[in-house]
C-alpha cells in the first residue's frame, strides 16, 4: 500500500510549478514594458526637438537679397544735346575756343583748321539742340595758285549748322556742330563754281573722329 501511494503523481505539485512559471512570466513582461515605452519615449522626443533646428538651418529670411545697385551717372553736360551746351568748334579744333551763337565780328570766325574759310557777321535766329541757322558772310579764299596768294570773296550765305557730335572732358560733356550746309541768295562768283565751289553740305570728318576719341 505505501508503494502505489509513493508512485501516484501529484496534481497539486503542477498545478503550483504551473503558477509559478505564469507569474515569473508576467512579472518579467510588466519589467520591460517601462524600458520600451520610454525609450520609444526617448526617440520620439529626440525627433521632435530636432524638427525646428533643421528648419531653422534651412529657412533664408526674406531681406537676405542684395539690394539693387543704382545707375551710375556722369558728372557734367547732358545726355542729349540743348541749345546751352552746343557749341561751333573754331576751326574745326576741340581743344580750341567753343563758340555759342558768335557775331564773328572783324575777320570772322575761322571754320576750317586752314584759315581759307571763315563766318563773319553774323546773326542767329535759330541755336537749338539739333540746328543752329544763322545769315552773314561766308568768306572763301579759292586758294589760286595757291592758298597764300589767293583771293578772299567774301558770299552773302544762310548756314546751317547740324549733327551735334558728343565732346568729353573733365569740365562736363559738351556738343559741338558737325556738319555745315550753306544758301547763296545772290549766288557764287565765277572762281567759286564749278569744280572750284565750294564743299555743300560739308562734314567736318576730323572733327568727329576726335569728339568719339574723347570719349572712349
Amino acid at each position: 500500500m505505501e508503494i502505489r501511494k509513493a508512485l501516484r503523481p501529484r496534481p497539486g505539485a503542477s498545478w503550483a510549478s504551473l503558477a509559478c512559471v505564469a507569474v515569473l512570466l508576467t512579472a518579467s513582461n510588466s519589467s520591460s514594458s517601462p524600458a520600451v515605452s520610454s525609450a520609444t519615449s526617448t526617440a520620439s522626443t529626440a525627433s521632435t526637438a530636432a524638427t525646428p533646428a533643421a528648419a531653422s538651418s534651412t529657412a533664408a529670411p526674406a531681406s537676405a537679397a542684395a539690394p539693387l545697385s543704382a545707375p551710375a551717372s556722369t558728372p557734367g553736360g547732358t545726355s542729349t544735346p540743348t541749345g546751352a551746351d552746343t557749341f561751333l568748334a573754331a576751326a574745326q579744333d576741340l581743344a580750341g575756343t567753343l563758340l555759342h551763337e558768335p557775331a564773328c565780328g572783324g575777320f570772322g570766325c575761322a571754320l576750317s583748321g586752314d584759315s581759307t574759310t571763315f563766318l563773319a557777321n553774323m546773326t542767329w535766329t535759330t541755336w537749338s539742340g539739333t540746328e543752329a541757322v544763322g545769315a552773314g558772310s561766308y568768306k572763301i579764299n579759292d586758294c589760286q595758285p595757291n592758298c597764300a596768294a589767293g583771293r578772299v570773296y567774301p558770299v552773302a550765305t544762310v548756314v546751317t549748322l547740324s549733327q551735334p557730335v558728343k565732346v568729353c572732358s573733365a569740365s562736363g560733356t559738351r556738343w559741338v556742330w558737325s556738319q555745315a550746309s550753306f544758301a547763296f541768295p545772290d549766288g557764287l562768283p565765277q572762281a567759286l563754281q564749278g569744280q572750284d565751289a565750294p564743299q555743300n553740305p560739308w562734314t567736318f570728318s576730323a572733327l568727329i573722329t576726335a569728339a568719339q576719341q574723347s570719349c572712349s
